[in-house]
């Protein structure tokens, strides 16, 4: 009896001509940056302010500082406390928001046309006078501190915490994380904060991205009135110091006793995202783990059903973030999934990849660029990181030329030079009785094996 052939997958259509809107950049008097990128389609404005004060600002010791200042810039600002800041927000239809990263602070909010001015004016007011009440600062420590230890207490959290601490050399800020570790953020307090905030918010280092419903000359003048008058140099960022803590593989254990399953990590430092060779690295990535259909995710979940799902991702910072392929397993096959995990990074660099599996994923990133780049706050956000990274004007412009044009050969150059085997750490978060000695057997090196609560990046017990 003949079986009937599956269904062809139908092909993709020709791609839609997509704009990224125009941009216009500007500078005041006073050193704040401006950059506008006017999209009328819905009456709405996302007003994003970008500080150059992110984790690698840090002083040794206050790690998680900028972290803390983005949470607490709110609670009190011209004559206000939090409650009525918030309140008043929100009467007006929007909210403040505002994290730290790597390399910057961001404080962001979006508001429609008409309530623009008003909300504009007290998000102007609490970027440039933020009093960092002393209860209210020790409250959101004290919230981060809850968070990390219930974050810790998780295996996913606890390998994605740890994995930095032991990539990385003790003396570099990427070592510990981006939010600080439960011993240096137990140390900050309002003075602490109060430091950072006068070192770094200042208009020298701030620039301010308004994106929607408004003109260039509109932005402007909001701008001028809201921040004209805005004075002070910010302290200028210092490059995080980059070093990875071993020339060799490592394979560490965390032990999470009778965990019924792994949480592992595998990977290298990586490139800064000021490289030449990101896009390709990009492509290449896509092709190993990036995408549902990667070679690492096919490999783990359908051919062996280790795993619901494998990745693998780059962290782009100014300095080289980590490469790292992230997955769960049951504790009996972690070894193997690792075995595989390591195939096919020796696979893409042995081989360059066919044409149809770099068009396949040059066409996934290609079709699916306008679809991130739909809402006002995402476009502004867009803006932000090719501020952070000094992307030239027509990045985003040229972007599905530029990505369309990655060949085989160069996703080949990619992997070849920057994946590299013999640097690779290993880390895994489980039950050392099970996958210990099957870990070891793999000839990777020793293992390493690490009690859950033992922060490398506040030096080993």
């Amino acid at each position: 009896m003949s079986r009937t052939p599956p269904p062809r997958r139908p092909l993709g259509g020709v791609p839609r001509p997509y704009e990224f809107p125009a941009v216009q950049r500007l500078t005041l008097a006073n050193g704040l940056r401006l950059v506008v990128a006017p999209m009328p389609r819905l009456p709405l404005v996302s007003v994003l302010a970008l500080v150059d004060a992110g984790a690698s600002a840090e002083l040794p010791g206050q790690e998680g500082v900028a972290a803390l200042v983005t949470r607490t810039l709110a609670e009190g600002a011209g004559g206000l406390d939090g409650g009525t800041i918030t309140a008043r927000f929100e009467r007006l239809g929007t909210a403040f928001a505002a994290s730290a990263d790597w390399d910057s602070s961001v404080a962001r909010l979006t508001v429609t046309r008409s309530r623009l001015d008003e909300a504009f004016a007290l998000f102007a007011t609490v970027l440039r006078g933020a009093t960092f009440p002393t209860s209210d600062v020790a409250r959101r420590r004290d919230e981060r501190l809850a968070d990390m230890a219930q974050q810790l207490a998780e295996p996913r959290g606890l390998a994605d915490e740890r994995f930095g601490g032991f990539l990385y050399a003790g003396t570099s800020r990427y070592a510990r994380a981006v939010a600080g570790t439960a011993r240096s953020v137990a140390t900050l307090d309002a003075d602490a904060v109060r430091r950072f905030y006068a070192d770094h918010y200042a208009p020298s280092g701030t620039t301010l991205i308004l994106v929607g419903d408004i003109t260039v000359d509109g932005a402007q003048a909001l701008v001028e009135k809201g921040f004209g008058t805005w004075s002070g140099v910010a302290v200028p960022a210092v490059p995080a110091l980059v070093m990875a803590s071993e020339g060799r593989p490592r394979v560490v254990v965390v032990e999470k006793a009778d965990a019924p399953q792994s949480e592992l990590r595998v990977g290298q430092v990586g490139v800064p995202r000021a490289h030449p060779d990101y896009l390709a690295i990009v492509v290449m990535n896509a092709i190993l783990g990036g995408l549902f259909s990667s070679r690492i995710n096919l490999n783990l979940r359908e051919k062996h059903a280790f795993t619901y799902g494998a990745s693998s991702s780059y962290d782009w910072r100014r300095g080289a973030g980590p490469f790292v392929v992230s997955t769960a397993v049951k504790s009996e096959v972690t070894a193997r999934a690792v075995e595989e995990i390591l195939r096919e990074i020796k696979g893409v660099r042995a081989v360059a990849p066919e044409a149809a599996e770099v068009l396949l994923a040059t066409d996934y990133l290609a079709g699916v660029f306008p679809i991130r780049f739909e809402s006002t706050s995402a476009v502004a956000g867009a803006l932000a990181g090719a501020t952070i990274f000094g992307l030239d004007e027509d990045w985003f412009v040229r972007y599905r030329d530029r990505i369309r044009a990655i060949t085989p050969e160069a996703v080949h150059r990619a992997a070849r030079t920057h994946l590299d085997p013999s640097r690779l750490m290993v880390l895994a978060v489980g039950d050392p009785a099970v996958i210990e000695a099957p870990l070891a057997a793999l000839g990777l090196g020793d293992v390493e094996r690490y009690a859950s609560d033992n922060d490398p990046a506040e030096g080993l017990r």
